[in-house]
């Protein structure tokens, strides 16, 4: 991969330089590799999905910038992202959450289970979370390009008239299903 390769943008070549752990099907870690690369390979890495909701129990939605390397100007239900390597999922979900919130002094999300996203050549084992944020949210420019807080009736509503990342769409899916299971 040659820097022509690489996005225009700073923002967006940063992120395509950082540097993920590439994952088995079982989820144990078999080397690393910068992200643009992992994505033009489709090499299985590892993200963290975070359901945020607010003190009336709202869930944060939020539209996802043009900037974005996968599923650009998408929406979705979930804040979180890819895990640096090295990174566990408990510490990238607050972390990822803090950053794309514009928060600090988030709870620590809980940890809800984990799944294998396979989307043809696109797969990531992806950790999935929920957390509370009472605090006035600031989202960061550079992922949220708008954002608000729906109720799960609104949501629902929603998912049939925008438009939605596909892995969080799986993800709220298997979220909807495992809350039905009583967990």
């Amino acid at each position: 991969m040659s820097s022509a390769d690489l996005p225009p943008d700073p923002v967006a070549r940063l992120s395509a330089d950082e540097v993920i752990d590439i994952v088995d099907e079982d989820d144990n870690v078999t080397g690393t590799t910068p992200r643009a690369l992992a994505y033009a390979r489709g090499l299985r890495h590892r993200c963290s999905f975070v359901l945020v909701r607010d003190a009336e129990d709202r869930i944060f939605v939020h539209r996802r910038t043009d900037r974005k390397l996968i599923f650009p100007s998408l929406y979705d239900m979930f804040v979180g992202g890819v895990l640096g390597a090295g990174e566990g999922y408990d510490e990238a979900a607050l972390r990822e959450a803090e950053e794309e919130l514009g928060v600090s002094g988030l709870p620590q999300p809980e940890p809800l289970f984990r799944f294998l996203y396979v989307d043809g050549p696109r797969t990531w084992w992806s950790g999935v979370y929920q957390v509370r944020c009472e605090l006035p949210v600031r989202p960061q420019e550079e992922e949220v390009a708008w954002y608000g807080f729906l109720t799960e009736e609104e949501l629902t509503a929603a998912l049939a008239r925008w438009e939605w990342v596909p892995d969080g769409l799986e993800a709220y899916r298997r979220l909807l299903q495992w809350r039905a299971a009583g967990r």
